[in-house]
This record gives C-alpha cells, sequence and structure tokens, in this order.
C-alpha cells in the first residue's frame, strides 16, 4: 500500500456521463484530439455525443443495455462511449483482434443489442452477429469516410439491419440520463489465455476511480504547466488501458492534446512522435521491441515520459529503449481487467528496475501466502488487491466471484512482492509456475535471461510433463534476422547463466513469439503445441 493512499478521497459518488459534462466547459473549447491530421476540440466532441445519443435512444437503447464497441481507433470510438453512458447503457469494448467465434461468444454471453464498428471488420462482425445472439437489434457502422447507406438496411445474409452512424448524429442533442455510480458501466471480457472469456462487470465509481487514479500518479507537484504533455496513443481503445486513458479527460485539470493511432505501426509511430513532439505514450512490451527495431538514433524525440504495463517487460528492452532515446524514461505500471486496468505506477523520476511502481491511490495491495496470511516484506505471495477500482463481479458466474473476491480482496492470480518503500514487483502468473525435481521455477526469470543473448530477440518458456522431474523447462526463442545461433547454442548460454534446475533442456526456435490481442504471450497456444 502506497504510503498516503489512506488519506486521499477517491472521486466516487458521480456518473461517468456527469463527469464529462462537468469537465467539458473546466477544459475550454481546446484542441485535444489529433486523428489523421483532423484536430478535434472538446465543443466538438461534445456536441456529437449528446447527438449520437438522441439517435441511440431514438432506436431503442435504454438504461442496462449493453453496446459491444468492436472498432479500430478513431474519434468515434470515444463518441460511442460516452453517448452509451449518456443513455445509462453499459459499454462492452471488444478488441477488433477477436476472431469470429470469439466475438460470437461476446455478443451472446453479454446479451447485447447494438453492435457498432468500422467498414474494416463489418464482414466479420455481421458473420459473428448472423444466426447467433438473440438480443442483438442492429450493427452501426461508424466511418465518416465510406459510410454504409443512410437508410437502415438489413445484412445481405439475413443478419440484423445496417446503420449508418452519421444517421444517428443528425437529431437534437440528447439530454443526459443520470446513472447510479455504483451501476454498470462496462462489461469488460478478458483475454481469455486460460479458456473462454469472461465478463468483467466494473461501475461508474470504479472505471472513475481508475482514471483519476492515472492521472493523480503523473501530475508533479508543484506543476502549473499550461497544459499537460502531448500523449501519443497507439493502444486499442477497447483495451482496459486504452478504456481507462478515454475516461482520464473527464480528471485532468489542464488541457491535453492526445494524438490517436487507428493502430500501432512502429515507422507511423516515429513519424507521429516527430511530426507533434510528443512527450509521453503509453505501450506494451512488444510494441517497444518493434521500436528497437528501428533507426531511433535517426528520429529527432523529445519523449520523456514512456508508460509500459500489459505484460512484463525485459529489463534488457527497457534499458536498450532508454539508451538509444536520451531524456526517455520508462514507467512501469501494473492492473488487469479486474481493477479497470490500475493497480500500480510509477511516479515521475522515481523508477526501480524491475518494479512497476506504488500502489496508486484507489488501490490497497497485500501479498499473501497460500495459507492467506500476509507475506512479509520482500517475500513472493499472491497480488491481493483492495479498493474502490475494483470489479462489482464476473459476468453471471457467482462461484468465480466468490473465489476471486474471497475476503473482501481480490485475488489476482499474480505472484509479486513489495520492497522495504512499499514499491511493487510482479515475478509471474500462479498458473505459469514450473514445479521441476521441487523447485520453483517463474518463466519470466528464465526469459530474462535468454533475452540478454545477443542473438535473441524473443523468448517464451512453459512448462511440459516429465516422468522424472515432474515437469521440464521449454523455451521457445526467436532470433534476430541474420542469426546463425542454434538451439544447442541456447541451451549453452542458459546453462552458464542459469542454475541447473531452471535452464531449458528443450530449446525450439520459432520465427515468432505468438501473442495475445493484448501483447502478451500467448502460453496457452504455446502449450497446445507442445504437448
Amino acid at each position: 500500500m502506497s504510503p498516503d493512499s489512506s488519506m486521499v478521497t477517491e472521486p466516487t459518488g458521480t456518473s461517468l456521463q456527469r463527469l464529462a459534462e462537468a469537465s467539458w466547459p473546466r477544459i475550454g473549447d481546446e484542441s485535444v484530439l489529433i486523428f489523421e491530421e483532423h484536430h478535434w476540440t472538446v465543443s466538438q466532441l461534445a456536441e456529437r455525443v449528446r447527438r449520437l445519443a438522441s439517435g441511440l435512444r431514438d432506436i431503442g437503447l435504454r438504461p442496462g443495455d449493453r453496446v459491444v464497441v468492436c472498432m479500430s481507433n478513431c474519434p468515434e470510438v470515444g463518441v460511442t462511449y460516452q453517448a452509451v453512458w449518456h443513455c445509462g447503457g453499459v459499454v462492452t469494448p471488444a478488441l477488433f483482434l477477436l476472431s469470429e467465434d470469439e466475438l460470437r461468444h461476446v455478443l451472446t454471453d453479454s446479451g447485447a443489442v447494438l453492435v457498432v464498428t468500422t467498414p474494416e471488420f463489418l464482414p466479420k462482425v455481421t458473420a459473428a452477429a448472423t444466426g447467433g445472439p438473440a438480443a442483438l437489434r442492429a450493427v452501426v457502422v461508424a466511418d465518416p469516410a465510406t459510410p454504409p447507406p443512410a437508410a437502415p438496411g438489413r445484412d445481405r445474409r439475413g443478419g440484423p439491419p445496417l446503420i449508418a452512424f452519421s444517421t444517428l448524429e443528425t437529431g437534437p442533442e440528447a439530454r443526459v440520463i443520470d446513472s447510479d455510480p455504483a451501476s454498470a458501466a462496462a462489461l469488460m471480457y478478458t483475454g481469455g489465455t486460460t479458456g473462454q472469456a469472461k465478463g468483467v462487470l466494473l461501475s461508474h465509481d470504479a472505471l472513475s476511480c481508475a482514471a483519476w487514479s492515472v492521472v493523480n500518479a503523473g501530475l508533479e507537484d508543484g506543476d502549473e504547466a499550461p497544459r499537460m504533455p502531448t500523449l501519443l496513443l497507439p493502444l486499442p481503445l477497447a483495451h482496459a488501458y486504452g478504456l481507462m486513458i478515454t475516461v482520464a479527460g473527464v480528471h485532468t485539470p489542464r488541457p491535453r492534446t492526445t494524438v490517436l493511432m487507428r493502430w500501432f505501426d512502429p515507422v507511423r509511430f516515429l513519424d507521429l512522435a516527430e511530426k507533434h513532439r510528443v512527450e509521453a505514450t503509453a505501450l506494451v512490451p512488444s510494441m517497444l521491441q518493434l521500436l528497437l527495431q528501428q533507426p531511433l538514433e535517426e528520429r529527432d524525440l523529445v519523449l520523456e515520459r514512456v508508460g509500459c504495463g500489459a505484460a512484463p517487460l525485459p529489463r534488457e528492452t527497457a534499458e536498450a529503449f532508454c539508451r538509444r532515446v536520451p531524456g526517455a524514461e520508462i514507467d512501469e505500471g501494473y492492473g488487469c481487467t479486474e481493477t479497470g486496468g490500475i493497480i500500480s505506477a510509477t511516479p515521475r523520476g522515481r523508477s526501480r528496475p524491475g518494479s512497476v511502481g506504488l500502489p496508486v491511490a484507489a488501490a490497497r495491495v497485500r501479498i499473501e501466502r497460500p495459507d492467506g496470511s500476509a507475506a512479509e516484506t520482500g517475500e513472493d505471495g499472491e497480488i491481493c488487491v483492495q479498493g474502490p477500482v475494483l470489479m462489482t463481479e464476473y459476468w453471471r458466474a457467482e462461484e468465480e466471484t466468490a473465489h476471486a473476491l474471497r475476503d473482501g480482496w481480490l485475488h489476482t492470480g499474480d505472484v509479486g512482492r513489495v520492497d522495504a518503500d512499499g514499491y511493487l514487483y510482479v515475478v509471474d502468473r500462479i498458473k505459469d509456475l514450473i514445479i521441476r525435481g521441487g523447485f520453483n521455477i517463474y518463466p519470466r526469470d528464465v526469459e530474462e535471461v535468454l533475452l540478454t543473448h545477443p542473438d535473441v530477440l524473443g523468448a517464451a518458456v512453459i512448462g511440459r510433463p516429465d516422468p522424472t522431474y515432474g515437469e521440464e523447462v521449454v523455451a521457445y526463442v526467436q532470433l534476430r534476422p541474420d542469426a546463425e545461433t542454434t538451439a544447442d547454442d541456447v541451451t549453452a548460454f542458459a546453462k552458464e547463466h542459469l542454475s541447473s534446475a531452471k535452464y531449458p533442456r528443450d530449446v525450439r526456435i520459432v520465427d515468432q513469439i505468438p501473442l495475445t490481442s493484448v501483447g502478451k504471450i500467448d502460453r496457452r497456444r504455446l502449450r497446445r503445441s507442445t504437448f
């Protein structure tokens, strides 16, 4: 727990739509969003929100209804989120990387009445919606450049009617419908790396506190600059962190310009960072690794703060980026869907190697032993969280909810420890623990060593059953282009740098380490290919 968190009053008791309405006059008529060379002001976005809310009510959206949003990044994503909240609805983000079957599960399980998408994903969305979810009434297609016909029409394959986003924005501005701050604001589906994705229900208060915590952690004492640093955002807005950043705008004390990318591309990222003199960004480790493959030294970058989360960040990757981009500081954070995307963050100028920072003001952290008692300082145990950022429940899953929230604490399933100053260190996932001959082996420890090999670009470690030792360590390794290193070479390197219990006896060279839709190592896929 951070030393002063108990003295901070979290922003609870107000719905997200009321917070948004209050924030727009405070920020003023400023340009706050840049997307594909177009600048959007607060007043322009606010007007679109109110008009879209009116259109959504006209087609039957009612308080409590779920709306699936499966779109590439664009201004219409944030407008849709706010408009749904203005109607009292529940936002259900769905990553555009989901397969047709995965999307059908989200539509059906959530009981969504509408789905909003962009044209490039319309075939997948209509296929997932056809013959599936009974509650779905329409598919709204949002893209000003290539809208579908203005009149609602039925998909040719017999799916729900298609409605152009632009036609829903033509009516009068809607009156905001207030919501109970404890009621559902978002139904987010986990990545499903351990099975079929399950819904996480987050209240208005939980999302508000998560977003406020991020803003609060990023502010510096005595900082009276007229604007906050320009932010370049390549992360999907359907990701927990992306949703949190969308909500963060209602808590920013001063204007901030966000440069939004439709999706991440390393060359385009660097072009935008140069052009708009971007000082801050938020990335996942796989994005940093792709940027390291670019000629960073040839770029005129002014990046100062690079937030990084969603997956473990190899120390070698962080050090290489900061070395090649002078002045940049990588601040790791940690969170999960069940906490609105945030648990800890690194204060400016106070990073510690390997740490994910200090617990944010709206989250208390406890490290728990297997018997349920509290671990000592520096002792590994399960990371447990308490505070207003917590989810309400797993959607329609009472037993799983009770198990995850037992004794009033969210049990994250992650192993970690806290040092004497309160800094949190994430060791690994409990379920990924490998027990070889009675020794506990965390995959991340092995991966960190493998990534120090000069020819290794990526590494992923899992365990497989072994008749002698119970489990054996298996390493999947992605080599740098033109590298001539063999699997035996990697094994010998690991043996030199790891204990006899830890080094992998089974090394497999692959073209690419598989990642989930949120940039984490897809260990489930690796296990399927191993056994």
